[in-house]
């Protein structure tokens, strides 16, 4: 299978994706957080680089909670145009 080549705004948010996880990562080491995320540290690497500028959801998601990171946070800040977060706190339960 042939893979499209990524647009500049996909590369951009790879590596704002990175450069937020090596931030939160902080003085931790890469093999720890990934180990935390359940994530190989090379794949770590790869996202923190911009090498994998689209990785899968849940490999975020993972990460996000090995980092104490919010997706809910996290998403506006690796997009180009920030995207209204609706506040799902005051939203009734459905049965």
């Amino acid at each position: 299978m042939v893979r499209n080549p990524l647009t500049p705004e996909e590369r951009l948010r790879g590596e704002r994706l990175g450069e937020l996880l090596r931030e939160a990562r902080g003085g931790r080491s890469m093999v720890a957080v990934a180990a935390d995320a359940g994530i190989s540290a090379e794949t770590l690497r790869k996202i923190e680089t911009g090498r994998a500028p689209t990785p899968a959801f849940f490999t975020v998601a993972a990460l996000a909670g090995a980092l104490g990171l919010s997706m809910d946070e996290l998403l506006p800040r690796v997009l180009a145009v920030p995207v209204p977060v609706p506040d799902t706190e005051n939203l009734p339960l459905t049965a």
